[in-house]
């Protein structure tokens, strides 16, 4: 497996390939994958910005990107672009500093389908929380597998203080 920080763009086109696989297939097929390519590979340049951003890819023998994650610190003030409002508006405040922020934030997890179910989902997501003290990541409530992967794990759920939403967030202590 290795370990990038900024240097992830030098394979920010593999790696966006991957993502895409990844993420306009099911549950998330009514993606789009041009639009998907287009948003991820834009992010991604800024995310290798991040205070404490750091990705780690496991390829096959073969070369090719098996899976990815990728994280980095949760600052201080909790932003409320992307899905970040919605998280504030389910769990509150108070739990949003308890949990997440100065936390190792999972932004992307993806095992691509020829390497499903080898253990490398659970491999990644220990490799990038294992020296952390605290970590969380968000779900889509429409990606049963991801939910029940990561409450195998032990991951939690914060309580619920405020509307339902199409997320849930996950946390884990070490």
């Amino acid at each position: 497996m290795q370990t990038y920080g900024r240097d992830l763009l030098e394979i920010a086109d593999e790696l966006t390939t991957a993502y895409v696989e990844v993420f306009t297939s099911p549950p998330f097929e009514h993606r789009d994958p041009e639009q998907t390519r287009i948003a991820f590979r834009k992010r991604l340049e800024g995310d290798v910005e991040r205070d404490g951003f750091q990705a780690w890819i496991e390829r096959t023998e073969d070369g090719r990107i098996a899976g990815f994650v990728t994280g980095w610190t949760t600052p201080a003030p909790f932003r409320t672009d992307r899905s970040y409002g919605s998280v504030l508006d389910r769990i509150g405040a108070e739990q949003v500093d308890e949990f997440l922020v100065g936390a190792f934030e999972v932004d992307e997890l993806g095992v691509l389908e020829h390497a499903r179910g080898t253990g490398l989902a659970r491999r990644l997501l220990e490799t990038a929380t294992r020296e952390r003290s605290r970590a969380w990541l968000l779900a889509w409530n429409q990606n049963h597998d991801a939910i029940a992967f990561y409450r195998h794990l032990g991951w939690q759920e914060p309580e619920v203080r405020g509307p339902e939403t199409d997320i849930l967030v996950f946390t884990a202590t070490h």
